[in-house]
C-alpha cells in the first residue's frame, strides 16, 4: 500500500525560541488562508483538523442544528422560530406551560400562539410538562469503584436514582400508551429507556427499547436519541460490539450528537471503527466507516478517500477529509515564523552538524549563550522534499548597496527554508510521494465527477500552493456558484493570487493595494464577542497577517529594511535590539517626504509607539557611539535627545473585574529613565559581582576628587561631556592622566555585557538577564532571513569591543606608579579579557552534538581544549597579575570576593 506523507517529521519535533513555551497552542502557528468551516454540512464541523483540542472547537456551535429542536419546530407546524421553540423546549418553565393549559399563558411567547394552540397540542404540551418535570434527576448515578479514580462529585446532585423507580415507570408506561399521536408516543418511550439507563437497570433499557421505541416504527431525531440511550446500556451489559454499532448509527443519522457519539463509539470498543466496516451493508455505512477509519488514522488519507470516491464523490464527508489535508498541508506550507540559520550555523550544516555553545560564567548572573541542537541531515532531508511556499532571503548574490538581486523564484521560495517548528505526530520517509501532488491529482478527478464547487476551489487553493498562480486563478475566474462562503473564499483567494505572485512592491503597487485590497490591511476595531471571517481565528494568523508578512519579506529582499520591520512592529520595538543599521533604515523612512498613502496609513502607524521620534533615534545613535568610545559623537547625538521622555514601557496590571491592563510606564523623578540619572558609581568597580544586588552593594566609587565635573548624577549628555574631559586630561603624562584613562576603561567596562551597568548604551532600563545579555547572540550578522517579524524572539546588537576598555586601562597603567592601583587596573584589564574568551566561546565551532553516542567524552575532550586556549590566551592579565602582584593587598582582597580569580591565583 502506498504511503503519504503529511507532515514534517518522525516524531513531533519542537524548535524553541526564546519565546516558545511548552503551553504554545499548535492551532496558532501557521496561516489559516483556506477556509475549513466552508463545508455545507455544519454537522461535521467538530472533525475539522486541529491539534490544541480533541474535537475542532473554533466555529460557532449554533451553526449545528440541534435534531430535537428541530423536529419540535416542525411538530408545530413551524408556528414558532427555531429560537422560539429552544426557549418552549428546553428554558421555558413547568408553571408557563401549565398556565396555557389553563388557559391563561403569561409567557410572551405562548401569548403569540393564542388560545387554541393548546387544545391543537395537548399531547405535545402534556408531554413537555412532564419532560420538565423529570429533566433534572435525567443523570446516570454514580458508583465508585475500588478502581476509581478520586473525584469530588457533589453528593447532593440529582440523578435518576433519586425518583420513585417503580412509580415513575407505571406514569411513563400509562402515559406512553394513552398517547394517541406516534411521536408524542415514541417520546414517552425515549424517556423509559433513558430512565432505565440512568438508574442502571440496563436489561430493563434493552427490553424498553424493544417494548416502545421499535413498535412505533419512526426513525426520525426521537429515535435516535432512544437509540443512543440504548447503546449506552449496552456497554453497562459490556455488549461492545452491539453498543458500538448502534452509537455509529447514531453518528450517521444525528446533527448534534456526533460528537458524543464518536467518544462513546471509543470508549465502547478499542477496535471500534475496523469493527464497524466489517458490519457496514449499505453504501452509506460503508462510506460513513471508510470516514472515520480516515479520520482516525491519519497517517494515510488518500487511500481511504479514494474508496470514499468510488462510492459517492459527491459524499459531504469526503470534502471533510480533503480540508482537513489541506490544512494539514498548510501548516507545513505556512507557518507564523521561521527557523533561520545564521552564517555559523550553515558552515556547520556542511558538516550535517549543529553549533553547540555555552559561555563558562563565573556566577549565577553572568550572561550564557543560547544551547541550539539540530540534527540538520534530517532538516536537509526535509528541505529537499518540501517545495517550499512561503518568502525569499536575502540572496548571496548583492550589488555593492546590499540590495537583492532579486527573481520570482528567489521571491516565494528559498531552497534553504527551514520552518521554524512542527507539531506533528507523522513519520517520514523521502522516497515517498509529494503529497501535494497527489492531493491535487485526486481534487482534480473529484471536480470533474462532483457536482459541488468546493472541489474546483480546493483545486485551485492547491495550485496557489504550488506557486501556479496563474493557474489557481483561472479556476477561480471560472467558478459559478451562489454559496456566500465559496463566494468570500473565491474572493480571498484571488488577492493571495495576486499579492503573492508580486516579485516588487513599488509605489503603483502600494496605490493598487489601498485600491483594491485596503480591507486587509487597514486594521478595523474589533468589538468583543465578535468573530473574525477567518475561520473564526481572530487576527493572530489570518489572511491579513499572512499578506502583511509576504509584503514584509519583499521589502526585505528589496533592501528596504525599515518597511519591512514597521510592518511587523512597532518603532518601540527597536528598543529592545537597537542595531544600528536597522534604526538607520527605520529613520529613513520615517524621514521619507511625498510617503504613499500605504505607507501613511499601514506602516507609518507603528511609529506611533514613541513620543518624541527625533529624541528617540537620536538615543539609540548616541548610545552606539559611546559603546565605540566616540564621546564627541555620542554628545553630539545627545544634544538632539534632551527633549527623551524615557524609553518607553508599559506596565501590566491585574484586577478582578478588568482583568490584564496596560498602562503606560511613567517614570519616577529619580529613576533612570534611558537619560537621565546615571550614578556616578558607572565609573568606579565592582566590589563583587551581583546584578542583583543595590548598585551600592556591588559597586565602589573611584576617587573622583582630581574631577570635580563628575557629579553625583548626570544624563547622558552630561556623561559624554565628563568622558571628552577626562579622554583629554588622559593625554597627559601624569597620575590625574592615568586615573582619567583608568575612569574611561571603567566606564567601558561597566557598561559592557559584564558590567553592573550594561543597561546603560542598550536602550534598557535595568541590567536583568536578557537576551541583549547573551554573548552568541550579539553578532554583526543580521539573523533575520525573510522579515522582522518575531524581532524581539532574536538579539540584534553590535557587540562590545573590549580591547577599546583594555586599551585605556594600558594607557593607565603606564603612567601608574603605585602598585596598589596597578594591581586594581590589571584585574580590571583581565576582567575585560575575560569578555573577549566569552566572545570568542560562544562562536566556537563544534563537530558533534548531544546524539553522538561519544558526546560525554568529546565535550570534555573540547572542554579541555577550550580550558587551555582560554589559559593560553585569554588569561593574560590574570598571568601578570599573579607573576607580579600576588603579594598586593589589592590582590588578596579580590581574592575573596571573586571566586574565578582566586581560583586561578592557586
Amino acid at each position: 500500500m502506498k504511503k503519504y506523507i503529511l507532515s514534517l517529521a518522525v516524531v513531533s519535533l519542537f524548535y524553541t525560541q526564546s519565546d516558545a513555551c511548552a503551553w504554545s497552542d499548535p492551532d496558532y502557528e501557521y496561516f489559516n488562508l483556506f477556509t475549513q468551516s466552508i463545508i455545507k454540512d455544519k454537522s461535521y464541523l467538530p472533525f475539522l483538523h486541529n491539534y490544541s483540542s480533541r474535537f475542532y472547537t473554533d466555529y460557532n456551535a449554533s451553526l449545528i442544528p440541534d435534531d430535537n429542536i428541530e423536529t419540535w419546530k416542525k411538530f408545530f407546524n413551524n408556528q414558532l422560530t427555531y429560537a422560539d421553540t429552544q426557549n418552549l423546549v428546553y428554558k421555558m418553565s413547568m408553571n408557563d406551560l401549565n398556565a396555557l393549559k389553563a388557559g391563561k399563558p403569561a409567557n410572551p411567547i405562548l401569548q403569540k400562539l393564542g388560545t387554541g394552540f393548546y387544545q391543537k397540542y395537548h399531547e405535545a404540551i402534556d408531554y413537555l410538562i412532564e419532560a420538565k418535570y423529570l429533566e433534572p434527576y435525567m443523570s446516570i448515578n454514580y458508583v465508585e469503584s475500588e478502581n476509581s479514580f478520586y473525584y469530588d462529585r457533589d453528593a447532593n446532585r440529582k440523578n435518576a436514582t433519586a425518583l420513585d423507580y417503580n412509580k415513575t415507570i407505571a406514569a411513563l408506561a400509562s402515559l406512553y400508551n394513552a398517547a394517541r399521536n406516534p411521536e408524542i408516543k415514541q417520546r414517552y418511550g425515549y424517556q423509559l429507556v433513558r430512565l432505565n439507563h440512568y438508574t442502571r437497570n440496563y436489561d430493563a433499557a434493552l427490553q424498553a427499547f424493544k417494548t416502545y421505541i421499535e413498535p412505533v416504527k419512526l426513525k426520525g431525531a426521537v429515535y435516535f436519541m432512544a437509540l443512543d440511550q440504548l447503546a449506552g446500556a449496552q456497554r453497562g451489559l459490556e455488549m461492545n460490539s452491539d453498543a458500538n454499532w448502534n452509537f455509529f448509527q447514531v453518528f450517521m443519522n444525528s446533527k448534534d450528537r456526533k460528537e458524543s457519539a464518536f467518544v462513546s463509539m471509543k470508549l465502547s470498543d478499542t477496535a471500534s471503527f475496523s469493527n464497524i466496516m466489517k458490519r457496514a451493508g449499505t453504501n452509506e455505512e460503508k462510506n460513513m466507516a471508510y470516514f472515520l477509519l480516515g479520520y482516525e488514522d491519519y497517517n494515510n488519507p488518500i487511500p481511504i478517500m479514494e474508496k470514499m470516491y468510488d462510492i459517492n464523490p459527491d459524499s459531504e464527508i469526503l470534502k471533510v477529509m480533503a480540508v482537513r489535508s489541506i490544512n494539514e498541508l498548510e501548516r507545513n506550507y505556512l507557518p507564523t515564523y521561521y527557523y533561520t540559520e545564521d552564517a555559523a550555523q550553515k558552515t556547520a550544516a556542511k558538516k550535517d552538524n549543529t553549533e553547540n555553545s555555552s559561555s563558562k560564567n563565573t556566577s549565577a548572573d553572568k550572561p550564557t549563550s543560547e544551547v541550539k541542537e539540530e540534527k540538520l541531515s534530517f532538516w536537509q532531508k526535509i528541505v529537499r522534499f518540501f517545495k517550499n511556499l512561503f518568502g525569499g532571503s536575502k540572496s548571496d548574490k548583492t550589488d555593492n548597496e546590499g540590495k537583492a538581486d532579486l527573481s520570482d523564484d528567489e521571491l516565494f521560495s528559498n531552497p534553504d527554508r527551514i520552518p521554524f517548528y512542527s507539531r506533528t505526530n507523522y513519520w517520514y520517509d523521502e522516497k515517498t510521494q509529494d503529497y501535494l501532488e497527489d492531493l491535487e491529482k485526486f481534487t482534480e478527478k473529484t471536480k470533474e465527477k462532483s457536482k459541488d464547487e468546493y472541489w474546483q476551489i480546493a483545486d485551485a487553493y492547491l495550485k496557489f500552493l504550488k506557486k501556479d498562480y496563474k493557474g489557481s486563478s483561472e479556476i477561480l475566474n471560472d467558478i459559478k456558484t451562489t454559496n456566500p462562503e465559496y463566494l468570500e473564499e473565491i474572493k480571498r483567494m484571488k488577492v493571495l493570487n495576486d499579492i503573492v505572485s508580486q516579485p516588487k512592491i513599488d509605489a503603483a503597487y502600494e496605490d493598487h493595494l489601498m485600491k483594491d485590497y485596503a480591507e486587509y490591511f487597514v486594521e478595523k476595531e474589533v468589538k468583543k464577542d465578535t468573530v473574525s471571517t477567518d475561520d473564526y481565528y481572530g487576527d493572530t494568523h489570518s489572511t491579513a497577517d499572512f499578506l502583511k508578512d509576504v509584503i514584509a519579506n519583499r521589502y526585505f529582499l528589496q533592501g528596504e529594511d525599515g518597511k519591512s520591520f514597521l510592518m511587523n512592529n512597532k518603532l518601540s520595538d527597536l528598543q529592545y535590539n537597537p542595531n544600528s543599521n536597522l534604526v538607520k533604515s527605520v529613520e529613513e523612512f520615517y524621514r521619507k517626504p511625498n510617503k504613499t498613502k500605504f505607507e501613511q496609513q499601514i506602516i507609518a502607524k507603528n511609529m506611533d509607539s514613541v513620543g518624541n521620534i527625533d529624541a528617540f533615534f537620536s538615543t539609540i545613535y548616541g548610545d552606539r557611539a559611546m559603546r565605540l568610545a566616540d564621546f564627541e559623537k555620542a554628545k553630539s547625538y545627545y544634544e538632539k535627545a534632551q527633549n527623551f521622555k524615557g524609553i518607553p514601557r508599559v506596565n501590566y496590571d491585574w484586577t478582578e473585574t478588568e482583568g490584564r491592563k496596560t498602562t503606560e510606564k511613567q517614570y519616577e523623578s529619580a529613576e533612570y529613565n534611558g537619560f537621565k540619572n546615571i550614578p556616578n558609581l558607572v565609573f568606579g568597580h565592582n566590589v563583587w559581582e551581583s546584578f542583583g544586588s543595590p548598585e551600592n552593594e556591588s559597586m565602589k566609587a573611584e576617587n573622583y576628587s582630581d574631577f570635580p565635573f563628575i557629579k553625583n548624577s548626570m544624563d547622558k549628555l552630561e556623561l559624554a561631556n565628563v568622558l571628552i574631559q577626562l579622554k583629554k586630561i588622559g593625554t597627559g603624562n601624569d597620575e590625574k592622566a592615568a586615573k582619567a584613562n583608568q575612569l574611561i576603561g571603567n566606564l567601558l567596562y561597566n557598561t559592557s555585557i559584564l558590567g553592573y551597568y550594561r543597561q546603560l548604551f542598550v536602550m534598557d532600563i535595568d541590567n536583568s538577564n536578557g537576551g541583549k545579555y547573551n554573548f552568541s547572540n550579539t553578532d554583526r550578522a543580521n539573523p533575520y532571513k525573510y522579515y522582522y517579524k518575531n524581532f524581539l524572539d532574536k538579539t540584534y546588537i553590535e557587540p562590545d569591543n573590549f580591547d577599546l576598555a583594555i586599551g585605556y586601562y594600558q594607557k593607565a597603567l603606564k603612567l601608574l606608579n603605585n602598585k596598589e592601583e596597578k594591581a586594581r587596573v590589571l584585574f580590571q584589564m583581565a576582567s575585560a579579557e575575560q569578555g573577549k574568551y566569552y566572545q570568542y566561546e560562544a562562536k566556537a565551532p563544534k563537530d558533534f552534538d548531544y546524539s553522538d553516542p561519544k558526546w560525554s567524552e568529546k565535550e570534555d575532550a573540547r572542554q579541555k581544549e577550550m580550558d587551555n586556549l582560554k589559559n593560553q590566551k585569554y588569561r593574560t592579565y590574570f598571568a601578570q597579575l599573579k607573576a607580579q602582584y600576588s603579594d598586593t593587598e589589592t590582590t588578596k582582597d579580590l581574592m575573596g570576593s571573586c571566586s574565578y580569580f582566586s581560583y586561578f591565583m592557586k
